[in-house]
């Protein structure tokens, strides 16, 4: 590999790893998931950790962490007894496998929690005001909920890229 790619490659994994710490997910997972989306041949546990300067521990956690948000998957190499990974290459499958968990993880307890909320507030005249922002806030959630879903639903569709390429055109 030229020293250009090299140093291309290292600056990316490092990006997406600062990237992903922004958004609250686990800069060393992010760090994971770069190496392998950079890397075209699978890769072994020991050369993830060698190449990023991890733990074995800290490789299994996040590389069965990967596994489980279906960005990342195990492939036999012949011959070989260790196990090698490789992450989706196709940018709209994995958008989608996040937009899937983030919804998952993040929106849909969110939704539950102001739902206690609304029941717990009651419906006396002291909590008008806070059950109107209460329930204008969950509009909002929900709104980001349905877009979500949508967005994980669209694997393999032609239709939501064009949408979203129309909706940047207009800003």
């Amino acid at each position: 590999m030229s020293a250009g790619v090299e140093k291309a490659r290292e600056r990316f994994v490092s990006t997406w790893g600062e990237m992903a710490s922004r958004w609250g997910i686990n800069k060393t997972m992010a760090r994971v998931h770069a190496l392998l989306m950079a890397s075209d041949a699978a890769l072994s546990t020991d050369e993830i950790m060698a190449a990023l300067g991890i733990s074995r521990g800290n490789a299994n956690m996040n590389l069965r962490a990967l596994v489980d948000w279906g960005l990342v998957r195990r492939v036999a190499v012949g011959g070989e007894r260790r196990e090698y990974f490789q992450s989706e290459k196709d940018v709209w499958n994995m958008c989608c496998r996040i937009a899937r968990e983030r919804k998952k993880r993040e929106i849909e307890p969110v939704i539950g929690a102001l739902e206690e909320c609304l029941r717990e507030a009651g419906t006396g005249k002291d909590a008008a005001a806070f059950r109107k922002r209460l329930t204008e806030l969950l509009d909002l959630v929900r709104t980001l909920d349905f877009v979500l879903g949508q967005l994980a639903r669209q694997e393999k569709n032609a239709v939501m890229p064009k949408v979203l390429t129309l909706l940047k055109a207009m800003a």
